[in-house]
């Protein structure tokens, strides 16, 4: 059948030691190092040209927004707010606290200008929200133009504790009337 000296089975590796060929010490078809180097500085270089188109496009991008008006019928900074009450730290909450809370304006200002100088710092709003409603608990809320009305809790809690809760009054069999 064939002519070879192999008579094992057909998945063994065959002995080839008899083969002996001093001349041959690298075989050119094994490896094409030039390719590889090629296909590597293609590849450098198709990246690098890559980044400077991304680069230019982000650029072009930018500077036609820029020179686009904006919309008619866009929402103004001020119309993008949300609405109130507004969490802490949202842009405009101290401000429009300050003119509600007559303890607020009564602010440091400025000598240059004359104006209130008002920290934009969420810091600063968490300590005057703080005061504002230890101002309330204390002394009761106050209406817009500074008039208290109701009563501190601890006052009230004395009152109840005075006056007793009120109770309906009840039937002989414990229903109420």
């Amino acid at each position: 059948m064939s002519n070879s000296k192999h008579n094992g089975h057909v998945t063994e590796t065959p002995d080839v030691s008899y083969i002996k060929n001093a001349d041959v010490t690298h075989e050119v078809s094994d490896v094409h190092i030039s390719a590889i180097a090629k296909f590597v500085v293609g590849l450098f270089v198709l990246m690098v040209a890559s980044f400077f188109l991304m680069w230019g496009m982000f650029r072009a991008f930018e500077s036609k927004i820029k020179e686009t008006p904006a919309s008619p019928m866009a929402l103004t900074d001020k119309e993008r707010l949300p609405p109130e009450p507004r969490l802490q730290g949202a842009p405009g909450f101290a401000e429009g606290l300050g003119k509600t809370v007559p303890a607020l304006k009564k602010e440091e200002s400025s000598p240059a200008t004359g104006k209130e100088t008002v920290p934009k710092d969420a810091l600063w709003e968490i300590k005057i929200l703080r005061e504002h409603w230890k101002d309330v608990l204390d002394h009761g809320p106050a209406d817009q133009s500074g008039k208290r009305y109701g009563m501190p809790i601890e006052k009230a809690k004395e009152e109840i504790l005075k006056q007793g809760l009120p109770v309906r009054p009840q039937t002989a069999d414990g229903r109420t009337q």
